[in-house]
């Protein structure tokens, strides 16, 4: 593993390769990112068995954490050639007045484990298609997939000094980099108090720090799912448990959060109590397994003490059942009786742990959807045209999705990312993502001019 010593280093190598990266025309730039997207593809199954192997996701999910990848890489750099070149802002007759764009310079990635490959290409991709020179530091817990996702970059085309990959712990390695002064960027995704951290050291000048640091953080999300009176309680069931079990909660996307209209709640319970309790656990590379490992013992002691906080508040509704003798395996649990305020349902988890919270009407489960301080993801499953509208008006969140599961956004199509607590830059995946790594000019000339002074005239 890396430590301070190399991250210094590492800041040097980019700051000195950055100049003839960013003078690499766009289009090549793009181009090599679609080399790697297809270099990904070639390699799917292969790349999908590392992260099932690394952090435990089940097949489909590693499956669609390769897709995911793929897709940042050919999305942009279109992106990057629609942005390219000069624009025209205003024709004025006898003035020139162009618009165009500069890379920011030196970009540090630091990257989350449990979307290992997909979050780390859109973020490297982003920050090399524009120009800038990256540096990467992987997650600790998903380092192979990081390199993997490095060499593959090289392979395709990235010159060796515009790409250092720098495995190390965080508060060593991530916070020296963050600190740097020669670093402009700092693209991050993970934890709020990380992601807070960062922000607050990027916000300090340094000795010798000649431009403000720009932060583009991703930081949890605390995310709920309203049943309305007249929804697919079917449909609706099979949404919930996708959303809040799926990669075993391990998702700043996840439900943590069931806010059910009193109407309907026993008849949505009578479907989803019997489905979470017939989730098979078991190792992930097996296909019959419905829900794998927590990624690591520290996570596996976390979500025990919030569980154990539920059923002292609380009271259990669900309970998967046939938990494995070893391994950081915990049941999925559903609470009721749990408070609004209290921490399990304020508090971000990452596990399978989901509260449900009754509402007398409709207006109730918006204040309660509202109630927290993240705004990352959130669903209503409703058959009723003015409460869909009320959602789309109140529901404070980044990413709506109605009668449908509020996890596996898809990108271009579904750009991705909150605002709140749930993080600061815009959306992963979307038309705004580019223009963070980058920085606006305009060029004016007085175009009125009395001939040309020849080349070598006096």
């Amino acid at each position: 593993l890396a430590g301070p010593q190399q991250a210094d280093a590492a800041v040097l190598a980019a700051r000195a390769a950055a100049p003839a990266w960013a003078g690499t025309p766009a289009q090549e730039r793009a181009r090599i990112l679609r080399n790697a997207a297809r270099l990904m593809d070639e390699r799917r199954c292969d790349l999908a068995a590392l992260i099932v192997l690394e952090v435990g996701k089940s097949w489909q999910e590693s499956d669609g954490d390769v897709v995911e990848a793929i897709d940042f890489l050919a999305y942009y750099a279109a992106e990057m050639e629609r942005l390219a070149g000069e624009r025209l802002t205003q024709p004025v007759p006898g003035e020139s007045n162009h618009y165009h764009y500069w890379p920011k310079g030196v970009a540090v990635v630091i990257a989350p484990w449990n979307f290992p490959l997909s979050i780390s290409t859109g973020m490297t991709a982003a920050a090399l298609v524009t120009g800038n020179a990256v540096i990467y530091k992987p997650a600790e817990a998903s380092t192979l997939t990081g390199l993997a996702m490095v060499d593959l970059l090289h392979e395709a085309g990235v010159p060796a000094a515009a790409l250092t990959a720098l495995p190390g712990w965080g508060e060593e390695v991530g916070a020296r980099l963050v600190a740097h002064p020669d670093v402009n960027l700092i693209a991050f995704t993970g934890s709020r108090e990380v992601g807070l951290a960062i922000i607050e050291t990027a916000a300090r000048m340094a000795p010798g720090q000649r431009a403000v640091k720009k932060v583009i953080a991703e930081m949890g999300g605390k995310n709920a799912i309203i049943v309305d009176e007249d929804a697919d309680l079917d449909e609706a069931t099979r949404g919930i448990l996708q959303s809040a079990f799926g990669f075993q909660g391990q998702k700043c996307s996840a439900c943590s959060r069931l806010i059910v209209l009193e109407g309907v709640l026993e008849r949505l319970l009578a479907r989803l109590v019997p489905a979470v309790e017939e989730l098979r656990l078991g190792p992930p590379e097996h296909p019959a397994s419905d829900v794998g490992p927590l990624i690591e013992r520290a996570a596996q002691d976390k979500v025990r003490r919030y569980i154990a906080l539920g059923e002292a508040e609380g009271r259990v509704l669900a309970r998967a059942k046939g938990l494995p003798a070893t391994g950081w395996y915990v049941p999925p649990v559903v609470f009721g009786g749990i408070a609004p305020d209290s921490r399990l349902a304020q508090e971000e988890i990452f596990g399978p742990v989901l509260v449900v919270l009754p509402a007398r009407d409709f207006d109730q489960a918006l204040e309660l959807a509202n109630g927290t301080e993240y705004c990352l993801t959130g669903g209503v499953y409703s058959r009723h045209p003015e409460h869909l509208q009320q959602a789309r008006r109140r529901f404070r969140v980044g990413n709506l999705y109605l009668n449908r599961g509020i996890t596996g956004a898809i990108v271009e199509r579904q750009p991705f990312g909150g605002f709140g607590m749930s993080g600061v830059g815009s959306k992963a995946g979307g038309p705004d993502y580019l223009l963070q790594f980058m920085e606006p000019r305009t060029v004016s000339e007085n175009t009125l001019r009395q001939g040309f002074a020849p080349a070598g005239a006096e």
